[in-house]
């Protein structure tokens, strides 16, 4: 039996003057830098045979995939706080 998990990330960066907010053609939106590139953040899963041990990705494409897999929607909003 499977059960629904919501996870919420929250970031809050200082960033460049320069950077803009953009949408791809599909309406996401992502950060367009300064030097002309584009940026999204998501999350990357990070793995640890023991909680107090050290965290890192993986490179097993299949694991990946599988985690990806359990992902029904994926929302990601960015906005500039005025100073």
């Amino acid at each position: 039996m499977a059960k629904k998990l919501t996870v919420t990330i929250q970031l809050e960066m200082t960033v460049p003057d320069d950077w803009q907010l953009a949408d791809t053609s599909e309406g996401t939106p992502v950060l367009q830098l300064s030097d002309g590139r584009y940026m999204d953040i998501a999350v990357e899963p990070l793995f640890a045979t023991d909680p107090e041990d050290m965290w890192s990705s993986t490179d097993d494409e299949e694991v990946l995939d599988e985690i990806m897999e359990m992902v029904e929607s994926e929302a990601v909003t960015y906005e500039f706080a005025a100073q």
